[in-house]
């Protein structure tokens, strides 16, 4: 996964080590060496992540902090303090002043990718809701930028799994303060069955259950539709790092070490719920107020108006982000003789059921629009061109794999599609010129033969290098 990181430290060789780390990983690094310098570059540079020391001269770890997180603009963007401060109570005053996380030097490193690997792909959600949310505000049908500081903390529904009963007393004694309701339970099948009926803000997991293994009901939470966009706080013995690490790779929010403090129970329980709500509250805003206006009445897609300011968008951040944007234009094959013969009801049909197909193949923060008629368009925000390649075959072999069942003498049609392909850079363009781009290759896959995916500079792609084992390669 790629992403730009901001390293904040005024001593020169801890800059150094870090970025060392980070970049024999693959990410981009950037630096700064003062909190001034560090305000500056989370504006210009607009970093996916921030490591930052606490003890600087000038204006410490903590102000910088603070100051980030009442930029609306820059408040999302994930922080986490790296210190030799150990204190509990340094570690509760950096999250109550915004931080993600606390990690004290010597600093483990199996720890630290695990924690900048999970909190970039969180950012990478939150981001395309706040896109799409800029998006409706310029519009007009939603309210301006948020700030996810100013979300409440009160009232939290949680999920405790635990079967330590004192454990479970602490826990809700110390969440008592904000007023949380809490359900406890002993094990996973009770919490994977309070979950599926309960809803629920935020769910601790103790990883070191006596009779079962807490990091697999963890992965369970995560791949439950009703549960995976819950965030989950890990409880887990200090030896249990590499388990925490994986932990957090299988979508875990966060962990605590025990003995369990209070206080920094309350503070990192405070964080997830605000997280929580406010992404929630992008999507419900963002819902409810494209829901009609934006949206193709027949599919549920996006329709033209809604892509072409959002792309608009997704190409001016483009720029400021410096990664690529791949968009696919989609025409569904002999769309016009289904009409003819069948009847508009039955072509009604096959649109809705190509929405959907599309829909199901992308990645959860694509995009999908009808431009009318059978023409589609995919809008896919910083990928790779190999991965763009990938999702366009997978798309045509979606759509060709299955007949569409439907209302006629045969009960089910053989649909075919065409797909056009091009990547974008990061220098400007308008919406107008990278649609006619993926056209044009759009008209050649038509020109030769349709059911087939032609790229800009690339032409015909091969089926046989993205399919593994005979089906389709994932690659998300």
């Amino acid at each position: 996964m790629s992403a730009r990181v901001l390293i904040v430290d005024d001593i020169l060789p801890n800059v150094k080590l870090l970025e060392a780390k980070l970049t024999s990983e693959y990410y981009d690094v950037i630096s700064a060496t003062s909190g001034e310098e560090a305000l500056t570059k989370v504006v210009a540079e607009a970093p996916d992540i921030v490591l930052l020391d606490v003890m600087m001269p000038g204006m410490d770890g903590f102000e910088v902090c603070e100051r980030i997180k009442k930029n609306p603009d820059v408040a999302h963007i994930p922080v986490v303090m790296v210190t030799a401060l150990t204190d509990t109570q340094d570690r509760v005053r950096g999250l109550e002043s915004g931080a993600d996380d606390f990690l004290s030097k010597p600093v483990n490193d199996t720890a630290l990718m695990a924690r900048v690997r999970s909190l970039v792909r969180l950012k990478m959600t939150v981001d395309e809701w706040r896109v799409r949310e800029n998006t409706a505000s310029q519009l007009g049908v939603a309210p301006g930028r948020s700030n996810v500081m100013d979300e409440p903390v009160e009232r939290a529904r949680v999920l405790v799994v635990e079967d330590q009963e004192f454990e479970i007393d602490k826990i809700d004694t110390t969440l008592r303060k904000d007023d949380d309701r809490i359900t406890a339970v002993t094990n996973g099948a009770d919490a994977m069955a309070v979950a599926s009926r309960d809803e629920f803000d935020l769910m601790i997991v103790s990883l070191d259950l006596r009779d079962e293994d807490g990091l697999r009901l963890c992965s369970h939470l995560r791949s439950s539709d009703r549960t995976r966009s819950i965030p989950i706080l890990m409880v887990a013995e200090e030896e249990d790092m590499p388990r925490i690490a994986h932990g957090l790779e299988i979508g875990a929010h966060d962990y605590i070490l025990r003995p369990v403090d209070r206080n920094e129970l309350l503070a990192r329980c405070r964080t997830q719920v605000r997280r929580r709500r406010f992404q929630n509250r992008l999507r419900s805003n963002y819902e409810f107020s494209l829901s009609m206006a934006l949206t193709d009445a027949l599919t549920g897609l996006y329709n033209r108006r809604y892509l072409e300011v959002h792309l608009a968008k997704l190409l001016l951040k483009n720029q400021s982000s410096r990664k690529s944007l791949g968009i696919l234009m989609l025409d569904i094959d002999h769309f016009k003789k289904v009409n003819d013969t069948y009847g508009h009801d039955v072509g009604d049909s096959v649109l809705r059921e190509y929405a959907r197909r599309l829909v199901d193949s992308v990645r959860s923060f694509d995009l999908v629009a009808r431009l009318g008629g059978e023409e589609f368009v995919v809008i896919l925000p910083d990928v790779t061109e190999r991965r763009a390649k990938f999702i366009a075959e997978r798309l045509r072999t979606e759509i060709a794999g299955m007949p569409f069942k439907c209302n006629v003498p045969e009960g089910q049609l053989d649909i075919t599609t065409s797909i056009g392909g091009a990547l974008i850079g990061e220098a400007g363009h308008s919406p107008a010129d990278v649609i006619k781009r993926a056209d044009e290759q759009l008209y050649e896959a038509k020109r030769n033969g349709r059911n087939c995916v032609f790229f800009e500079d690339v032409g015909k792609l091969d089926p046989a290098e993205f399919v593994q084992e005979g089906r389709p390669m994932i690659i998300d």
